[in-house]
This record gives structure tokens, sequence and C-alpha cells, in this order.
């Protein structure tokens, strides 16, 4: 239905936001990049649009929520293993980010972090045969 998905979130500081995200190991498509835009690449047709805040309301006519007072979505993501989820959220975390929930159910692994903006990231790992029947 979807070839491509742009999750658009409001940032106050573009150049620590990519500071954040660059020394998590992300990379920018630089041809969507200038100084009120970054678009993160979270894989091949899957990008995090970084909006300085200003930028972002003038895409609509509400209000644009405080992600460190209220949440406006939650992105998650996959992870190959559970060691790949605790390496990301843990640096993430050493970055400056504050660590969030986390579930253990076996089948199901994730943690999550809150980014320097706010932003809750859930990064999971999911054994593809499901919960196991006993």
């Amino acid at each position: 239905m979807h070839d491509m998905i742009f999750v658009n979130l409001p940032v106050a500081d573009i150049a620590r936001s990519r500071t954040f995200f660059t020394d998590l190991g992300y990379s920018f498509n630089e041809d969507f990049c200038d100084g009120k835009a970054l678009a993160l690449v979270l894989g091949e047709s899957q990008c995090a649009m970084l909006l300085e805040t200003s930028w972002f309301a003038t895409f609509h006519d509400a209000g644009t929520a405080d992600a460190t007072k209220q949440k406006e979505c939650l992105v998650a993501l996959s992870a190959r293993s559970k060691e790949e989820v605790d390496t990301l959220v843990d640096k993430a975390v050493s970055l400056g980010a504050t660590e969030g929930r986390s579930q253990d159910l076996g089948f199901l692994y994730g943690r999550s972090y809150d980014d320097l903006d706010g932003h809750t990231w859930e990064i999971i790992w999911m054994d593809q045969a499901g919960p196991q029947q006993g």
C-alpha cells in the first residue's frame, strides 16, 4: 500500500539532534536536510523528519506538543537481537537520552528511551515464531 514512511517530529535544536543521532550511528539523507530539517534514515524506505519546532508548526493548524510533557507518538523500531536492543538504548542513554520502559516476554524484548527532545523511541526484538505454547 505505501512505499515509504516519513515520521515528522519537532526538535528544539537541529544541530544538537544531528550530533545525537550521528553519535548513535544513524545517517541522514542530505538531499532533505537544511537549517530547519533533517532526514534521519531509519531504513531503506523509512525516515524520521526532524523539523525545527517553528517549521514543524507550519505543517498543521493545531498546537505542537512538547514531547517532554505529553506524548504525540511512540516510534517503535525493530532490532536483530536482544543485544542490539541493549547496545542502542545504552548508547542513547550515554549520549543524554532518558531511559524509558522495558519489557521481556521471552519472545518479545524491548527497551525505550526519550531522546533529547523527549520523543520516545522503542527498540524491540521479537522472535518471529511468537510465544511458545505450553
